[in-house]
């Protein structure tokens, strides 16, 4: 669950009696500002102003950088590429490769996309040869390979419109694709354009595409992967028959069928997952390669989910897998003939394991094996041999490891911060010694790509803006944008309180024209869940809290325990209760700025979010009405039951080993305490947090003779739709206006 942009598209009423409020009409006591409607108008033309910044998806050997951009207002992106000298051409448009055909994409597409957040159309993903000769655009039902020596552009035609995931083999002769439920492989020479049907997978079944709870939730988005020699491939044989499946319609376009997608939801079950190696042994006249029969791997049955998988030069095929209840992980290695594992390493923890980290990642010469472990009560990065034993740890705790990004030589690129509001990038020495700090902007800087001695590092900058750019033994290049900013700075300051001996931040936005004479109505923009942090040193972040602020409120952020970076301790005080200790964090952090700032008048107080926030603001009022006198909860989780298994039941394990808890922190059992004005959004086609969530709300709330309002939205998780952005933005802040006018 990621915190994603908003939309609005129709506003439908949910009609019973709410007892103790009704819209009002009422003149404020205060004239409330004109909106500055430039600044929304650009926000939304813009995503938010995230449209023309550079997306790194490559390096090639010889040093380029390859990237996508879209323009400043514009969502299809083209391809261009970063020479090692710092010059930079336009390798391809999508116009040009699309010529006069349309971009159609397929249901899965589109879920791969909502699963990665990737809001782009045109040359979205490309595939490049080990030798960096050949790249592969998968555009408008093709394969376009472009020479990047020639420029020459060579359209291969897969025979299936509807194919999903395709890759190159990395000596880039062949081009691996799902075609329906199957693995596919074809050749582009010595005849092209024609595909072999590798599997056959018997109904309820399919090979190749990474589950669900893989893609969403343990951030593998892949189901099959070639072997370094290109003459293998192992992919994942996926029996689907034990999942429910949920439909999802849209019936503000009820022309369209219902979609069906495989839902595991908590305590249900989840997809049996075993990995298959398929060897090519020849490729036949007509270019069809022939392949030996498939060789099935196996591992302990009781490591339900398959993590992830490498399969990298001088290193075995190896897998991560790990338990359901997330407590118990296991590295395994797969020797070539070999279907039974090395375990290389087993790591347990009696709440849950955080993997999502970057490890494992080999050497290049295949000596050992670089892993990552909270077990010290912080992130520590560990050197291991190649039979899984601990060489030396190569980072000590207190140093604020967050991530492991990749090897350049003899260093580990990671990721760390001792500030959560900022991050930067270091180089870890292998043999030992202290790390060393690349990065040189001030913000929150991550390594998005590390490989032939190239470093990308992408900084959102405290001072607004972003830079990305190459480091290089040649120097270091800029990745241009031609992004758009703000037209304002935010007035936001980031600041500290102290609660009960733990330091919390947040950040305080105020109106331009502030008058500290004058009390504010108070508006809490809340996530509050793991995996996000909403107090960064990043300048743009505050953009749109800035309009709220200048609309006449004071706006407030803060993180509370259960959000990363801040330790197992921290990380872990939610485990099995989502909602008391999140709350209470926001609540004694939000008393204390108040406390502070006289201008934050504490008898109106809103609070807003999107998922896990829309999740926390509808608990919010619920709860602590005695604090919160308004909501607007935007694709909230009402019910954890109703929510996924990989992410839920991490934190809240399984519903017959704590039914008390997921009794508590639903949005249903609460109900009847609804006193307090809420507004819900939610997309019809959400495949994520599914409308079902606040349709369970609304009949609870309904039966309780209670009444939210409600808005519906033609889209998904994550609907960038311009239009719909700037109704998002007027509608909250009109309902906020109506209800935190009068002191409550």
């Amino acid at each position: 669950m990621r915190p994603v942009a908003l939309a609005i598209a129709a506003i439908t009423a949910m009609a019973a009696c709410h007892p103790t409020t009704s819209p009002m009409t009422a003149t404020p006591p205060e004239s409330w500002p004109a909106l500055d409607d430039k600044l929304l108008a650009d926000s939304a033309a813009t995503y938010n102003f995230r449209l023309g910044l550079p997306v790194p998806l490559a390096i090639t050997p010889d040093g380029a950088v390859l990237f996508r951009r879209t323009g400043p207002r514009s969502f299809t992106a083209d391809l261009f590429e970063l020479a090692p000298d710092g010059t930079v051409k336009t390798l391809a448009t999508a116009a040009d490769l699309l010529g006069t055909g349309e971009e159609h994409l397929t249901d899965d597409e589109k879920a791969r996309r909502e699963r990665t957040r990737t809001v782009s159309r045109g040359i979205v993903d490309i595939d490049v040869s080990d030798d960096g000769n050949t790249i592969m655009v998968p555009l408008g039902g093709k394969f376009i390979l472009i020479d990047r020596k020639t420029g020459k552009r060579t359209p291969i035609d897969p025979g299936d419109s509807t194919f999903y995931d395709p890759h190159l083999s990395p000596d880039g002769t062949r081009i691996a694709f799902i075609g329906g439920r199957s693995l596919m492989v074809m050749s582009h020479t010595p005849r092209p354009n024609t595909a072999a049907q590798w599997t056959q997978p018997p109904e309820g079944f399919e090979d190749g595409k990474a589950d669900f709870a893989a893609q969403e939730e343990l951030g593998r988005t892949r189901g099959y992967w070639w072997s370094p020699d290109s003459a293998s491939i192992v992919y994942q044989h996926t029996d689907n028959r034990p999942i429910d499946s949920l439909y999802v319609s849209d019936p503000r376009h009820n022309e369209k069928p219902p979609v069906k997608f495989l839902y595991p939801r908590a305590g249900t079950n989840n997809a049996k997952v075993q990995l298959v190696v398929m060897q090519s042994i020849a490729t036949g006249d007509e270019g069809e390669p022939k392949h030996a029969d498939p060789r099935s791997l196996t591992w302990d049955a009781k490591y339900e989910y398959l993590v992830s998988v490498q399969w990298t030069k001088n290193a075995p095929l190896t897998a991560v897998v790990i338990d359901r209840d997330q407590e118990n992980v296991a590295v395994l290695a797969y020797d070539a003939g070999k279907t039974e594992p090395r375990v290389l390493l087993v790591e347990q923890d009696t709440t849950w394991l955080n993997l999502n980290h970057g490890a494992p990642k080999w050497l290049d010469d295949g000596s050992g094996f670089l892993w990552m472990t909270e077990a010290s009560g912080e992130w520590v990065l560990e050197l291991h041999d190649k039979t899984g034993t601990l060489v030396r740890a190569l980072t000590q705790p207190g140093f604020g490891l967050s991530s492991l990004a990749g090897i350049d030589g003899a260093f580990a690129i990671v990721e760390a911060q001792t500030d959560p509001t900022r991050q930067d990038v270091y180089r870890v020495p292998l043999a030992g010694g202290a790390p060393q700090k690349i990065s040189t902007d001030d913000g929150v800087s991550n390594a998005v790509k590390v490989k032939h001695g190239v470093v990308i590092i992408d900084t959102a900058l405290t001072n607004g803006g972003k830079h990305t750019v190459a480091i290089s033994a040649s120097g270091a290049h800029e990745l241009p944008s031609v992004a758009e900013h703000p037209s304002l700075v935010p007035t936001t300051v980031l600041e500290t309180v102290e609660i009960d001996g733990r330091t919390h931040h947040t950040a305080i936005t105020r109106p331009r024209n502030f008058d500290p004479k004058r009390r504010y109505p108070v508006l809490l923009k809340v996530y509050g869940g793991p995996h996000a942090i909403t107090v960064l040193s990043t300048r743009d972040a505050y953009v749109m809290d800035q309009f709220y602020a200048d609309a006449g409120f004071v706006v407030v952020r803060s993180d509370n325990r259960g959000t990363p970076h801040r330790g197992r301790t921290w990380e872990r005080a939610i485990l099995k209760d989502l909602v008391t200790i999140p709350l209470d964090d926001q609540v004694a952090a939000l008393k204390a700025m108040a406390a502070r700032h006289p201008e934050m008048d504490m008898s109106r107080v809103g609070v807003f979010g999107w998922s896990f926030g829309g999740y926390m603001s509808a608990m919010a009022v619920l709860l602590r009405p005695d604090v919160f006198h308004a909501a607007v909860a935007g694709a909230p989780v009402t019910d954890w039951a109703l929510y996924d298994t990989a992410y839920t039941e991490r934190y809240m394990k399984q519903p017959k080993d704590n039914a008390k808890g997921y009794a508590y922190t639903s949005a249903l059992t609460h109900a009847a305490k609804l006193s307090r004005p809420l507004l819900l959004i939610h997309g019809l086609t959400d495949d994520n947090v599914h409308l079902a969530h606040t349709l369970a709300l609304i009949e609870s709330l309904f039966v309780a003779a209670k009444r939210a309002e409600v808005i519906t939205l033609s889209g998904t998780h994550m609907v960038p739709d311009p239009k719909l952005s700037l109704a998002r933005e007027q509608v909250q802040i009109d309902f906020f206006r109506d209800h935190l006018a009068i002191a409550r």
